[in-house]
């Protein structure tokens, strides 16, 4: 009697081995981790652009109201650091002073007056505008911080003679007079006296955070007095 044998085939093997899981792992958390660094990059850079946005309208603002004063200015002062405040500066340095018909506005730049601005801050000395957004003539002069977050170190100021239309000076400095020496202050302001045209420069500084550089942004202008 002859018995056949036969040959059972080889189990069929399923799933993963150790070492293959390992693995997959390790790439999985690669991926996941690239991914994670792409999302807080571009959420960093989100709020880089938000904030440019916001911190850009201040300026224009603030740019804004120190043109409507040099329109009603009669002349602007040829040595702001010279006089006193109505208001006081409290140790900020006076960079810009209007003669108007309801007295002598102040612009300053230096440290907040309180904890709850950031940096160096833009100042003014003036009489409160009403609601329509004209100046009450009978208003007591305050004191009011116009612009915060102002840069610590500012970029030397260079436009001044570009802005207002006038060629270099030939020694390098600025032809049209340097209001208080504030090319290198954040807020700067200079002079043309033929034109009695002021030229503006702000310069506000972010810390950038996680070993980035700050993000700086400036804005210049340019008003007439009178």
């Amino acid at each position: 009697m002859t018995v056949a044998c036969t040959r059972r085939p080889a189990a069929t093997r399923w799933g993963f081995g150790l070492v293959e899981m390992l693995l997959a792992m390790t790439l999985g958390l690669g991926f996941c981790g690239v991914v994670i660094q792409a999302l807080v990059g571009e959420g960093r850079h989100a709020q880089q652009f938000t904030r440019a946005l916001r911190e850009r309208g201040n300026q224009q603002r603030a740019l804004a109201l120190i043109r409507s004063d040099l329109v009603r200015a009669l002349s602007v002062a040829d040595d702001p650091v010279k006089g006193t405040s109505r208001c006081g500066l409290a140790g900020r340095t006076a960079v810009l002073r209007l003669h108007t018909p309801e007295g002598t506005i102040d612009y300053s730049v230096g440290a907040a007056p309180s904890g709850i601005w950031q940096g160096r801050v833009l100042g003014r000395c003036g009489p409160a505008y009403g609601l329509h957004g004209q100046v009450n003539p009978g208003s007591v002069f305050q004191s009011r911080v116009v612009l915060d977050r102002l840069a610590a170190e500012a970029t030397p100021w260079k436009g001044c003679a570009a802005l207002l239309g006038r060629p270099a000076a030939p020694a390098g400095g600025l032809h049209p007079h340097d209001l208080a020496g504030s090319s290198r202050l954040p807020f700067s302001a200079c002079l043309d006296r033929e034109s009695e045209v002021v030229g503006l420069r702000l310069e506000q500084s972010f810390p950038g955070g996680a070993g980035r550089s700050e993000q700086r942004l400036s804005m210049e202008a340019a008003a007439g007095a009178g």
